[in-house]
């Protein structure tokens, strides 16, 4: 999971630098007023979000499957703690109806 947030970083960062080279030559428009930092953010943020679904896509199944994994571990330890609990209280409840 770590390391796909870490390559969606990257290309965000590479489409940044790239974005920021085009609006500053000139190539790309520029916002408007003090607005230039943010359209360079803005316009690197659209760009890099298909270009890293796109190349990502094998990495993003493997990020899924182990949070597949990790939630079925969760539901397994979840439902064995709910089964000790009914034995223990199973039991605890023949105990009282033997006694009484």
């Amino acid at each position: 999971m770590g390391r796909y947030t870490l390559m969606r970083l990257g290309i965000f960062a590479g489409c940044l630098v790239v974005v920021w080279g085009l609006v500053y030559s000139g190539i790309a428009p520029r916002g408007l007023g003090d607005s230039n930092y943010m359209w360079v953010v803005l316009l690197a943020l659209v760009i890099s979000a298909p270009i890293s679904f796109v190349v990502l896509r094998k990495e993003r199944d493997r990020a899924s499957a182990q949070v597949v994994a990790r939630v079925d571990r969760a539901r397994a330890n979840l439902e064995e703690n709910r089964r000790q609990e009914d034995h223990v209280d199973d039991a605890t409840r023949g105990a009282q109806s033997q006694t009484s």
